[in-house]
């Protein structure tokens, strides 16, 4: 691999991996080394020892591309590729985001789970009834947060905490585990999924999957956690509240965010909020501030996701900070008896 004429476009993906390694420093570039295949370990190798003069650019552009192609996996496993899509176009473009979505398909194999997607919590849970608490939740840790909690309401009682446990502590996954998976979703889907050492679950995952049950049943599911593993409970709870959720909270309780809110982080946060996050932000702001916020987002240049994320946790920090001292409620995901009239 030599200077001329060489593109991004033109790479290929063990020339990619190639660049990326020699991007890294030595040590992080050997701990990834640990964790392939020898075969693959040979085979970048040699393509490590044919670079030759590669313009920084195209290298810089490698990294752009692994970084969006992680992205954008985190998001298609947390909510599916639709939910990936729809983030990356925001802050992308259709057309990136498109391409970026292509290049995940490409590389990672859900179709194994497709079948699973389609069924009701009745018949997930009871096919699922019959298996291993650690081989459910692995199953539904490659849900989407909706269906995820929609099962865990059909799930006896005794296995709700459970198996939500078991969520948020999972990590990186072996062959050997993987292959359970396959020999489950094997049985009803009829497919096999080929899907490399991948990060599953974890407290983001489970913070997604209580957002969406009643007040009651987080609060039972968390206090068993908080018993088992006090840090987990206290990592999920801070996560329960995603940016976005701000169009749940009343007029009053914006007003008084946005007095702690710093201004180029909201800013920064509304780049790929959606329009009835900024409508609610907006409605509770003074026409000229409006009019300023609404410029800078106007003539804000490309900006790293990385970076609007960020912006929204401090700002999901601060509403988390005023919720504890009762000077704001969060309270919008149950059923009647919680519901503001």
């Amino acid at each position: 691999m030599q200077k001329s004429d060489v593109k991004l476009e033109t790479l290929t993906g063990l020339q990619k991996a190639a660049l990326l390694l020699i991007a890294l420093n030595v040590e992080n570039a050997s701990q990834v080394f640990r964790s392939l295949d020898p075969m693959d370990v040979e085979a970048i190798s040699t393509e490590i020892s044919r670079v030759r003069n590669i313009p920084s650019n195209v290298v810089d552009d490698v990294l752009d591309d692994y970084y969006n192609m992680v992205t954008a996996r985190e998001y298609a496993l947390e909510g599916g590729l639709e939910y990936a899509q729809k983030v990356l176009e925001k802050s992308f473009g259709l057309t990136k985001a498109l391409e970026i979505i292509d290049k995940v398909k490409n590389v990672t194999t859900l179709h194994g789970f497709d079948v699973l997607k389609k069924a009701d919590s009745v018949q997930l849970v009871n096919f699922l009834s019959k298996e291993h608490p650690q081989t459910i939740a692995l199953i539904l840790s490659h849900l989407n947060p909706e269906q995820t909690a929609e099962a865990l309401k059909e799930l006896p009682e005794d296995m709700k905490s459970d198996i939500t446990f078991r969520i948020a502590t999972l990590g990186k996954i072996s062959p050997s585990t993987l292959k359970q998976i396959e020999k489950v979703v094997d049985e009803m889907a009829g497919q096999s999924i080929n899907q490399s050492l991948s990060k599953l679950g974890g407290p983001k995952s489970v913070a997604n999957i209580l957002n969406r049950t009643s007040v009651l049943t987080s609060k039972e599911i968390l206090a068993e956690i908080e018993q088992k593993n006090p840090d987990v409970a206290n990592e999920i709870k801070r996560l329960m509240f995603l940016f976005d959720d701000i169009i749940h909270l009343q007029d009053k309780d914006i007003q008084r965010i946005l007095k702690e809110v710093d201004r180029k982080d909201l800013a920064l946060s509304l780049k790929i909020s959606d329009d009835g996050a900024k409508e609610k932000i907006f409605k509770n702001m003074s026409e000229r501030a409006v009019d300023l916020l609404k410029e800078e987002l106007e003539f804000m240049g490309p900006i790293k996701l990385k970076e609007v994320e960020d912006a929204q946790s401090r700002i999901v920090d601060i509403i988390k900070e005023l919720e504890e001292q009762e000077e704001i409620t969060i309270n919008f995901r149950g059923g009647a008896e919680e519901v503001y009239v």
